[in-house]
């Protein structure tokens, strides 16, 4: 199997990077993580940021950001991401109300352009990270499609999450070779669910069968899991990446619950390891 580069979504330890980033960076790095993947900096500056990556032999590979941030700030936002070595940066959540078939959508297209322009002239790879809402249909054809076929392929690339491309209702193996050769980054999340689905996968409803309320993903069982402990099929997954170009591998865990999620970052690596990476 090929050597990935493997890093972690910082999203997965949120709450020990609040309380202390630099402590947090050398343990990450000590469980053999390379690459990082920020979202959100906890007040510290880009030259603090780097300082810190460099102490603990870290590098920066993306960062999840909000386009609204480019529109207030500019170049300063992306001077922010020159600084720490950011080579990919990630719009982490759109609103679907702005996607296809709707009335925001021509704005939605031109804004990705535009951020993508920005991006591409300072050398940093504008990418998009799904969730499930994407694989909902307008004309036949996954929102997340329209977003890749209307948009100019130099501008922007999936960062496909294996966890919400599955629990849309698809094969993420499938999806990685459907792009093939544009996800160069990619999310490997596990979770557990008794159904997968667009949305909620299922809904109560009353005794005359009609529905009562949307159901949650709770209600269906879901739950994010470390690497290896979830449904996940990821030799398949894995196999698929190698296959389409991928290079960096990033493990996210949105929620760790009863385990600490240093604890579970960590099995998530010790689990990537068995395959050899």
């Amino acid at each position: 199997m090929k050597k990935f580069k493997v890093g972690l979504q910082l999203y997965s330890v949120r709450d020990e990077m609040e309380k202390d980033m630099d402590k947090t960076l050398g343990a990450v790095k000590a469980m053999g993580y390379d690459y990082v993947e920020f979202a959100g900096y906890f007040e510290k500056s880009a030259d603090e940021v780097k300082a810190l990556l460099d102490k603990h032999g870290l590098e920066c590979i993306s960062v999840h950001q909000a386009p609204s941030l480019f529109f207030e700030e500019g170049q300063k936002a992306v001077d922010f991401l020159k600084v720490i070595g950011a080579k990919y940066c990630a719009i982490p959540w759109y609103e679907a109300s702005k996607l296809a078939g709707t009335p925001d959508w021509e704005d939605t297209v031109k804004k990705f352009t535009e951020l993508g322009k920005l991006l591409k002239e300072n050398d940093i790879q504008l990418l998009y990270h799904n969730h499930d809402f994407e694989f909902e249909k307008f004309e036949d054809k996954y929102l997340l499609d329209h977003l890749y076929d209307t948009i100019d392929v130099d501008l922007i690339d999936p960062e496909l999450d294996t966890c919400w491309v599955k629990y849309g209702g698809e094969d993420p193996v499938k999806y990685i070779k459907k792009y093939a050769g544009r996800v160069t980054v990619l999310h490997l999340k596990d979770f557990t669910a008794k159904a997968m689905a667009q949305g909620p996968a299922y809904a109560l409803i009353d005794a005359d069968g009609k529905e009562t309320k949307k159901a949650t993903k709770e209600d269906n069982g879901f739950k994010f899991m470390p690497c290896g402990s979830g449904i996940q099929d990821f030799e398949a997954i894995l196999a698929a990446a190698e296959e389409s170009g991928t290079e960096y591998v990033i493990v996210e865990q949105d929620s760790s619950y009863e385990t600490p999620s240093l604890e579970a970052a960590k099995q998530s690596r010790d689990y990537l390891k068995t395959l050899g990476l």
